[in-house]
């Protein structure tokens, strides 16, 4: 891919314009077109970005007058014209998006990002300015790898793999970055924001790995379908991908439950483009989507991104708090912190699935319900050949979104720090029942506090829950859920909470009692825990 971008580019242009054409379904091509130029005008106008093109003004003005030009043609000609200006918006938008993946870049920034990781995760070990120098510490020891790993690389050395991860902080994208190399798998093209690239830390780092640029402000069909042939064009030829299914970062601090379903769906427009191919060999290259569970003690941008969504299921009953972190300098000082002070991170490799959703075994091969072998190709097939069915792949895809989020359900390994906020505030809420949740939310002094043996006797409830749970596979636990100890557990998730927020979310008072600071903060990290039909407990 990175040898041939230019053909690859080309090749992604050439089938986003032929979709297009036959997707037209008797709508005019000049009235897709005048919307979608109007709509980049627009966009340069409103919401321009730094990482946009230079020219991105000049560019969307000329196809303005290019396209006023075309009503002063003969009919006969103004379909040519128009199909030539659709042609060239599509080669500007496979352009935009590509990636430029350069191996030797590659090596250097994994080799970057392992030492930096590393020398970081120093300090949390080893105290003193010197800290970040030594060797001591190894990685694993706070960045807890767990799951499915020895399958993964299989199946990565058998067929293409998709990883698809759930989505909560900027860091995210590096912090994959980091996993697929210290699993020593091969690299993965991602989908990544096109706003990550404003920040400099980022965007080094994301052209390095090749990363193909996702810009959420383009809603339009044009630049929709080049995104999509892309992903589809890059799995059918076997490069390993990942993109969040979720689309953005969870705003509520939520697992996600509706996943953006397009970039999904073209893993299975590629696996049935793979069994229609001539190329026997090509015809093995299956394609295997693997979930992966991410989980932090806390998340940098918790404040903005709950005020975010509050704001918009809220409307007026809301006002907003801004309190983003959007420079490279308070992106690193954050990542300093972050490790310095010791937070754990987890991530789960889940099983492996086929693109309908079955488990597979070692060797790639899907499995039914019963454990049984089964040929997925013949879900493809209508009267014994492999066959496009958009119908049928939506459902198919529709059915792989609603697999993916059982699995990030089952994966997800809770925290302590999450457990705390989640007692803390279905005590508050069990309290003042009589309010709504922004009632709720606007509570504070004396009724944010809780009797500590209280709250203590219900989160001890709550994790023999989680762990009979647990041992029926239902969701995972972070390891330091198992001390013993209930008030060692509890004093970790206090400690862990939000340690980087202006404001905490909940502490120990002198009394030693539990206090909420932030309802806002206690809201989002609860908001981990929901899905386990836990409420019924209070």
């Amino acid at each position: 891919m990175a040898k041939k971008r230019k053909e690859f580019v080309h090749l992604v242009a050439e089938e986003s314009f032929e979709n297009l054409m036959e997707l037209r379904r008797g709508k005019s091509l000049q009235e897709e077109l005048e919307v979608t130029i109007y709509r980049e005008k627009q966009r340069v106008r409103v919401n321009p970005w730094k990482v946009d093109p230079e020219d991105d003004a000049s560019y969307w003005e000329g196809m303005h007058q290019k396209l006023l030009q075309v009503d002063a043609l003969p009919e006969e000609q103004k379909e040519e014209e128009l199909k030539k200006i659709l042609r060239k918006i599509v080669q500007r938008y496979s352009e935009e998006i590509a990636g430029h993946f350069n191996p030797s870049q590659y090596h250097v920034t994994k080799t970057l990002v392992t030492i930096g990781f590393g020398r970081l995760l120093n300090a949390a070990r080893v105290k003193g300015p010197w800290s970040v120098f030594s060797n001591q510490l190894d990685l694993d020891d706070k960045i807890h790898i767990k799951g499915k790993v020895d399958e993964l690389r299989r199946l990565a050395k058998i067929g293409t793999v998709v990883m698809v991860p759930t989505h909560y902080s900027n860091l995210d994208s590096v912090l994959i970055g980091w996993v697929i190399q210290f699993l020593g798998l091969p690299p993965f093209i991602y989908g990544a924001g096109l706003n990550l690239f404003n920040l400099k830390i980022f965007s080094y780092f994301m052209n390095s790995v090749g990363a193909y640029k996702v810009d959420r402000r383009k809603k339009n069909p044009l630049y929709l379908e080049t995104l999509k042939a892309y992903s589809t064009i890059a799995i059918r030829e076997g490069c390993h991908s990942l993109f969040f299914p979720g689309g953005t970062r969870s705003r509520s601090g939520k697992i996600e439950k509706q996943l953006k379903l397009g970039l999904l769906g073209t893993a299975i427009e590629a696996q049935r483009q793979v069994f229609q191919s001539l190329d026997e060999e090509q015809k093995q290259n299956k394609v295997f989507i693997v979930p992966v569970a991410i989980n932090y003690h806390f998340v940098l941008e918790a404040p903005s991104l709950i005020n975010d969504y509050l704001k918009r299921k809220g409307q007026q009953k809301y006002y907003e708090e801004n309190d983003e972190y959007t420079t490279s300098y308070k992106i690193s000082k954050f990542l300093l912190k972050f490790f310095t002070r010791g937070s754990d991170i987890s991530v789960t490799i889940g099983d492996g699935m086929d693109v309908l959703g079955n488990y597979v075994d070692t060797r790639g091969n899907s499995l039914d319900k019963h454990g049984q072998v089964i040929d997925i190709r013949d879900y493809f097939k209508s009267n014994g050949e492999v066959t496009e069915n958009l119908q049928r792949e939506q459902e198919y895809n529709r059915i792989l979104g609603k697999k993916i989020v059982e699995e990030f359900h089952r994966h997800n390994r809770i925290f302590s720090s999450q457990l705390v906020a989640y007692v803390a505030f279905r005590m508050l809420g069990r309290i003042h029942k009589h309010l709504d949740l922004y009632g709720l939310l606007r509570i504070q002094d004396d009724d944010l506090i809780l009797n500590y043996e209280d709250f203590k006797a219900k989160f001890q409830e709550i994790v023999d829950v989680l762990k009979e749970k647990n041992a029926r596979g239902e969701v995972g636990l972070a390891d330091h859920m198992f001390k013993a100890d209930m008030d060692e557990v509890i004093s970790l998730g206090l400690k862990n909470l939000g340690m980087y927020h202006a404001t905490i979310p909940v502490v120990k008072n002198k009394q030693g009692n539990i206090e909420v600071q932030s309802m806002n903060l206690l809201y989002y990290y609860h908001n981990k825990v929901l899905g386990y039909d836990l409420e019924k407990y209070f």
